[in-house]
């Protein structure tokens, strides 16, 4: 190897000539003595084999990340990534830009990504080969963790198309989570394994009522207002009625696990029932024209003197509540892990356009007021994913951490995405860049598993015997 004076684009105290060379103005070149990487070069033998080598390491920061990660999760970390370039990338942008369509005409190309997803497992992962798609050796891994790491890879390309592959996970949720094996065995087995036949089977999980949203996923909101959708008890069963709105992924699914509260009763209340869809009395409606994450519908769901079987009644009579909430605790962390990949997302879009577009005859990228802005978002990108990786490895995720998780990394990829957004300008509201639909998207993501003010509370309520100053 040449001495780092003679290297193309390098001073003989290496540093870089602008504009020439791979390394950014004002830094040394990685070869020079006064480099980042010389430090390893200039360790010891024994010390450099247990710290680590940097020299000659160019791999980027998420493979870096990834290397952390136990081995089957760094696989499915790799898989999820190469399923979203090659198949949700394509479509992101076409799929955001089509006209609103009504209940039931669902465009082509996103039946094609279901069954395509549907095959590769990606709508089956809940439970383990041979019942579902998952790889068995994950089985000692959380599932927050493994949910966790799909949803950030497919948001980081486009968050419509991860929520129409995603949310049908929430509604499955509760079926596993009632324990009930019978229930498990009829209702959600075989959805799982229409899905990888390619015919596919989504879930959906229905808790939203017109005039009960946020509020009403804080106790003390629910003690406060009367349920919209209710359960008469008839013979064999119940009959349902009322309505449901803004329910992800509503206007596509097959099966439903929707919570309504017992006649005459309050949100304490709460029963969990499995309907599915073509039921009578039961269909959707409509779905919204919304600002983000366009590919998945958020739809209404109407109920008149719809029957649900008693053997349909999931977990205990007047056991919603729990499950509801449990099934929250759960699901907030991987919406903290999707708006990481939004904020990951306005990362790579950012580094592109500061890599590509010249000011001065130079490239942005060499500009030190962009390298410090890259920085900052790139460091906020990784701690938001580290506090997100590290409340995803609990088994048992209190209230408390899973809302500090989904308001704490929705908040911050915000902030992300206005900076990368600044950084470009006018160009950031260009719809070809990208960017603003990445804002978009990532918006939703404070918005819904619970506004980020609901999540604020939450966390005071788990905690309020810590303010209060007795034990736990």
């Amino acid at each position: 190897m040449p001495e780092p004076s003679t290297l193309p684009g390098t001073k003989a105290d290496g540093q870089t000539t602008p504009g020439v060379g791979n390394q950014l103005t004002g830094f040394p070149a990685r070869e020079a003595a006064l480099s980042a990487d010389s430090v390893a070069r200039g360790l010891p033998t024994p010390v450099r084999a247990l710290f680590g080598n940097s020299a000659h390491d160019y791999r980027d920061l998420w493979e870096r990340e990834t290397q952390t990660l136990p081995r089957e999760l760094a696989k499915l970390r790799r898989r999820a990534r190469d399923f979203a370039k090659a198949e949700l990338a394509p479509r992101a942008l076409e799929v955001d830009s089509l006209e609103h369509w009504p209940v039931g005409t669902q465009p082509k190309t996103l039946d094609e990504l279901l069954v395509t997803a549907g095959k590769a497992g990606w709508l089956s992962d809940l439970l383990p080969k041979p019942i579902g798609s998952s790889n068995p050796l994950l089985a000692h891994q959380p599932l927050t963790m493994t949910a966790s790491l799909k949803v950030e890879e497919f948001a980081r390309v486009c968050g419509g198309q991860m929520l129409l592959l995603s949310a049908t996970m929430l509604g499955q949720v509760p079926l596993l989570l009632s324990a009930n094996p019978s229930i498990i065995r009829r209702r959600l087995v075989p959805g799982l394994r229409s899905n990888l036949r390619g015919d596919p089977y989504l879930f959906g999980f229905a808790i939203t009522e017109p005039h009960a949203g946020s509020d009403v996923e804080d106790g003390h909101g629910a003690s406060r207002i009367k349920p919209g959708v209710t359960a008469k008890q008839v013979k064999g069963g119940w009959l349902l009625n009322g309505r449901k709105v803004f329910i992800s992924g509503g206007d596509l699914a097959r099966g439903f696990t929707l919570f309504a509260a017992l006649e005459g009763e309050g949100f304490e209340s709460w029963t969990c029932f499995f309907l599915e869809r073509g039921t009578p009395g039961f269909r959707p409606t409509r779905t919204e024209l919304k600002m983000g994450m366009r590919a998945s519908g958020a739809a209404e769901l109407e109920l008149v003197d719809v029957f649900v079987p008693d053997n349909d009644v999931v977990g205990k009579l007047r056991g919603g509540w729990s499950l509801n909430r449990q099934t929250l605790n759960l699901s907030r962390i991987p919406v903290g892990s999707m708006a990481v990949g939004f904020a990951q997302a306005a990362c790579d879009i950012a580094i592109d356009y500061a890599r590509k577009t010249q000011f001065a005859g130079l490239p942005l990228i060499h500009q030190q007021n962009v390298q410090l802005a890259l920085a900052d978002a790139l460091t906020t990108t990784s701690m938001i994913r580290a506090q997100v990786w590290r409340a995803a490895a609990q088994w048992r995720i209190r209230q408390s951490t899973g809302a500090m998780v989904k308001f704490g990394a929705s908040d911050a990829a915000m902030r992300v995405i206005e900076q990368c957004m600044d950084l470009l300008g006018p160009n950031a509201l260009l719809f070809e860049n990208r960017l603003e639909k990445v804002w978009r998207d990532c918006r939703l993501t404070q918005i819904f598993e619970g506004t980020n003010q609901i999540n604020r509370l939450a966390v005071i309520e788990d905690l309020q015997h810590q303010f209060l100053g007795r034990p736990g």
